[in-house]
């Protein structure tokens, strides 16, 4: 059965376009396209589509506010079309807050041109978003216990109005390391409390690869957790960093799939809602405990060979698909680090990681996977899982408490 896709869009240009675009796809039919949010709310009750692609900036209602509507009248699976701008990623994440799953540029030289990869780009998403079965669970997501705090979501939670003691861990000096200082000699800050996610139990796990959640634990040679997600990845990420405390004994790295501006609002975004500190990584940053770096999208971030307390960011290389790649990373540091890795693979398409989590578990590393059940899309752990390489294979509920020792 074809995936059915809605169209929201002001430019008739862009209407066309995508409908032009999706309709050479068996794999998927259009039933609708809407001028404006307002209509799109309307058809998206009339049509009930698999899938709709929504612009952000529209008349008489803009795309965020209409996916809000959507999310709470008519629960949908929604892929957001956005600038790469500055204020074209802020808004973006502004609409995954809302309920969107995905985004995709609005890069109007490669729209023009009928860019080959941009196509497959977009027809891959719109399938593998639409059949996915996770509008309902969206929505259950952001408002249930497990994800909420005070009834608002999780989902990039907004920063409190006032909060003088993450104002002050935010000064240049209060507890952080200079380059060359020893992790030995930094004074752990004081755990502040944070919301945690409940445990649900796991479905349909193949017996064989199904484990405890009693005997997930940090393991006790851990000296660096790496991340990895793509699709759904912001908000995971989100759901997790937010649990760990500002102590947090390990550095943390993080690769999710997004373009250069997207990583840099992204980082930013974390920093104001985590009790553990995030930034978009640069070139020469040390690895410290209780800080978690983000690949910057475009480029590659790797451990300095000639220095594995300190990372490099490299260009991306145009024979890989993924800039940053999971892979890359994962690969980088079973190099420097050995056995003394947690890796984890979050939501996502394609199986960038799975590589990466071959070489990891060779040198004797730990890979935890997300679980189907709470994944936006099931391809990155699916891999991971299916090659045999995850030691523990958790719901995104799970990791924050475990990583957090609450559980």
């Amino acid at each position: 059965m074809p995936v059915k896709v809605l169209i929201v869009d002001d430019s008739g240009f862009f209407r066309h376009r995508i409908s032009d675009l999706l309709s050479g796809d068996n794999r998927i039919e259009v039933v609708g396209t809407a001028q404006n949010g307002k209509e799109g709310v309307e058809q998206a009750k009339r049509l009930k589509p698999d899938l709709i692609t929504m612009d952000v900036e529209m008349p008489q209602m803009n795309g965020i506010e209409a996916v809000r509507i959507i999310m709470r009248e008519a629960p949908t699976n929604i892929l957001m079309l956005s600038s790469l701008a500055h204020e074209g990623a802020q808004v973006t994440l502004q609409a995954l807050e809302a309920g969107a799953l995905d985004y995709l540029s609005k890069d109007m030289r490669a729209w023009m041109e009928h860019s080959a990869s941009l196509e497959k780009q977009l027809r891959d998403k719109v399938v593998e978003l639409g059949r996915s079965r996770h509008a309902k669970q969206r929505s259950s997501f952001i408002s249930s216990p497990a994800s909420s705090v005070s009834g608002k979501s999780m989902v990039f939670r907004p920063e409190p109005e006032t909060k003088p003691e993450t104002a002050a861990r935010r000064s240049p000096l209060a507890g952080r390391r200079t380059v060359g200082e020893s992790p030995a000699n930094v004074t752990p800050s004081p755990r502040k409390s944070a919301p945690l996610a409940s445990s649900r139990p796991q479905v349909d796990t193949p017996i064989a690869q199904r484990r405890s959640f009693s005997k997930a634990v940090i393991p006790s040679g851990c000296k660096i957790v790496v991340i990895g997600s793509s699709t759904g990845g912001p908000a995971a990420l989100q759901q997790i960093l937010t649990q760990l405390p500002a102590n947090f004994p390990h550095p943390i790295l993080l690769v999710q799939h997004m373009p250069k501006t997207f990583t840099c609002v992204f980082a930013s975004r974390l920093d104001q809602q985590c009790n553990i500190a995030v930034k978009e990584a640069e070139d020469g940053d040390a690895l410290l405990p209780g800080r978690a770096l983000l690949a910057p999208g475009g480029h590659q971030m790797i451990i300095d060979p000639r220095n594995p307390n300190k990372i490099r960011i490299m260009p991306g290389d145009e024979r890989l698909t993924y800039k940053p790649s999971v892979d890359v990373t994962y690969a980088s540091v079973a190099k420097s680090f050995g056995r003394n890795v947690l890796g984890i693979i979050l939501t996502g398409m394609g199986a960038d990681g799975c590589d990466g989590a071959q070489l990891l578990r060779q040198q004797g590393a730990t890979m935890w996977a997300q679980n189907k059940e709470s994944c936006t899309i099931y391809g990155m752990p699916q891999a991971v899982i299916n090659a045999g390489l995850a030691d523990q294979i958790l719901d995104l509920s799970e990791f924050g408490p475990i990583l957090s020792g609450s559980r």
